[in-house]
């Protein structure tokens, strides 16, 4: 949404600036929607000016190519060190989407073909981003895959009995399991190192998308041992366009994409380097500052808690309870405010100064319900009048307050507006039926 003035002639217009808290010039705003993208470091953003100076192609031979070249290595080992992993493991990508598919398709792919079963299955949790649940479909659709929906329980943590039946039952066709790190939507934390643990021992590749997770919690990959791991680097204070997969050397994978093969056969495409190196320096940020980080956002989040409900009594706290970041992120709050609209709850906020999201997305246009909280049972009412709050580096006490002050005459409005447009769909059904 544009907050750009009015003004008098085209040739007036100027895009509006942000500063390192999210807010535009001139305008007093409280962003918390770091789930969704966090500003940009400034260390990250002089890794990323210092390295643009170096002019050569990292796939050249001569001098100024070996340069470059030598930048995206430097960063890949920064982030091997930095996750406890080789460097050997970590495959540069555009970002969390392209990483995602790589190894939901290429993993099931490369194991399909081992297992010699053209219906091997593809399991992945209920609530995993678009990212998984789309290509994981697609696979089905259109490769034959025999998709298998892992269900979760009210607060949003994977049925662990359920994956152990059908490593117990189907190992021997099963060429992928991927259960992400921690929800995007509810920020319930999973039990990845069991289930990697888990597939490990049956043979079965095991995928778990990070992105929302390095950074708040401790990210020690050694010691995790999945197969393959996704992070992204706009979620950490790096740019955005840069992500990676961080997977077995020894794992074969199908390419998504050819071309120059620059990414040990399985992703191609000119190395950015300039992305890679402020990547790598957000990366290092993200994992030295981890325990402070998320001490303080664990302050705010019990904080804007216990505000909301001071405010909005009867609003409900979707996922686990706040406070344990061993199972929901420390930067999370989502709740839903019974009878209000969560789309126009967004916007009478976003008047207010708060930048943050609904529990929906919005699929052509039309607003659907989040199938995440509808797969913890949350009924379809519900799950439309919710609202996720998200903090990070640039958080304060004073963003809470500013949510606390906003929401009651928020929430008044949008059920006021709700209960119209329900009156008048009622009276036109009425209507309806009389003629």
């Amino acid at each position: 949404m544009s907050n750009d003035s009015d003004v008098d002639s085209a040739r007036d217009v100027n895009l509006p600036r942000a500063s390192a808290g999210g807010a535009v010039h001139g305008s007093a705003r409280h962003f918390v929607d770091h789930a969704a993208t966090t500003p940009l470091l400034p260390q990250a953003r002089e890794a990323w000016l210092d390295a643009s100076a170096v002019a050569g192609n990292p796939s050249s031979l001569h001098a100024s190519g070996r340069a470059a070249r030598n930048i995206v290595e430097q960063a890949r080992e920064s982030i091997a060190d930095d996750l406890r992993t080789r460097p050997s493991a970590v495959v540069f990508t555009s970002g969390g989407t392209e990483s995602d598919n790589l190894a939901v398709k290429g993993l099931w792919w490369a194991r399909r073909a081992r297992l010699g079963v053209a219906d091997a299955i593809v399991a992945a949790s209920a609530i995993e981003h678009h990212a998984v649940l789309d290509p994981v479909e697609w696979l089905g659709k259109h490769e034959g895959a025999d998709v298998r929906w892992i269900p979760v329980d009210a607060s949003g943590r994977v049925e662990v009995d359920f994956i152990d039946h059908l490593l117990s039952s189907a190992a021997e066709r099963t060429a992928l399991l991927s259960v992400m790190w921690a929800n995007n939507e509810v920020g319930t934390v999973q039990p990845v190192r069991e289930i990697a643990a888990a597939c490990r021992s049956a043979g079965v590749p095991f995928h778990t998308d990070a992105v929302q997770a390095l950074g708040q919690i401790p990210l020690d990959l050694s010691e995790v041992g999945a197969t393959a791991v996704t992070i992204s680097g706009h979620k950490v204070g790096g740019p955005f366009g840069i992500g990676a997969l961080v997977v077995d050397p020894y794992e074969n994978l199908v390419a998504v994409s050819h071309g120059g093969g620059q990414e040990r056969d399985i992703r191609s495409g000119t190395f950015d380097a300039p992305a890679a190196a402020a990547f790598a320096v957000a990366v290092h940020l993200a994992v030295e500052e981890q325990a402070a980080r998320a001490a303080r956002l664990q302050s705010l989040q019990i904080q804007l808690v216990d505000g909301i409900a001071s405010v909005v009594p009867d609003a409900i706290i979707n996922g686990p309870g706040v406070g344990d970041p061993a199972t929901r992120l420390p930067g999370n709050v989502h709740a839903s405010f019974a009878g209000a609209e969560g789309d126009a709850l967004l916007m009478l906020l976003d008047a207010a100064g708060v930048d943050c999201s609904t529990g929906s997305a919005c699929t052509a246009g039309v607003p659907e319900p989040s199938h995440v909280l509808l797969a913890m049972g949350v009924n379809e009412r519900t799950a439309r009048a919710s609202l996720r709050f998200s903090f990070g580096r640039t958080s304060t006490d004073e963003d809470v307050a500013a949510i606390t002050r906003a929401l009651p005459g928020a929430v008044e409005r949008a059920r006021r507006a709700g209960s119209v447009s329900t009156d008048r769909y009622r009276a036109a059904r009425e209507n309806e039926v009389d003629r």
